[in-house]
């Protein structure tokens, strides 16, 4: 964090304002971070919250997890064993970003492609093309070339993990 005081401040003043700015930065991060950052148990305790908000409470995961980075996805589900694996990269996302991700992998517990009905559920979620932007500029800024989230256009193609039975939240960078 870099502070930019006038010369005129005596050093008192300088510590003080520092230390005021400083405490500002921590209470705007704290209120834009998910509660589901902290762990594994903290994200699965996220995702049923969303669950029961926007989707009725019908997606219920067997696990939710950070992981390491994936080489082509924000995100995955495989919705025959109720999985949900977050990529690691977005762990310092705004919470709202994360929220998006989350509803988006446990709208496959519901409908597995990415059908009319299942972007309907999607958009419950309030900041779902928010997110998407978000997503997709965060590609373009790491230069990842990724043109959509989920497919060429990121409106909802049906693009599939490596393994036939997950699906994508979004795609990410391939490692470098």
């Amino acid at each position: 964090m870099i502070v930019f005081i006038p010369g005129w401040m005596t050093d008192k003043e300088e510590s003080r304002w520092v230390d005021e700015m400083v405490r500002r930065l921590e209470r705007s991060e704290a209120r834009r971070r998910s509660p589901g950052r902290a762990g594994d148990d903290a994200l699965r305790r996220r995702s049923m919250e969303l669950s029961r908000r926007y989707l009725d409470g019908l997606a219920v995961p067997t696990t939710v997890r950070w992981v390491a980075p994936m080489r082509t996805r924000w995100a995955s589900c495989t919705p025959a064993d109720g999985t949900i694996r977050i990529s690691e990269r977005l762990r310092d996302t705004p919470g709202w970003v994360v929220d998006y991700v989350l509803v988006h992998e446990l709208t496959h517990l519901l409908e597995p492609g990415h059908d009319e009905s299942f972007w309907t559920w999607v958009r419950r979620y309030p900041r779902t093309e928010r997110a998407m932007g978000y997503l997709e500029g965060l590609s373009a800024a790491a230069g990842l070339g990724l043109v959509g989230i989920d497919g060429e256009d990121g409106l909802g193609g049906d693009a599939l993990d490596e393994d036939a039975e997950d699906t994508d939240a979004a795609e990410a960078a391939p490692a470098s």
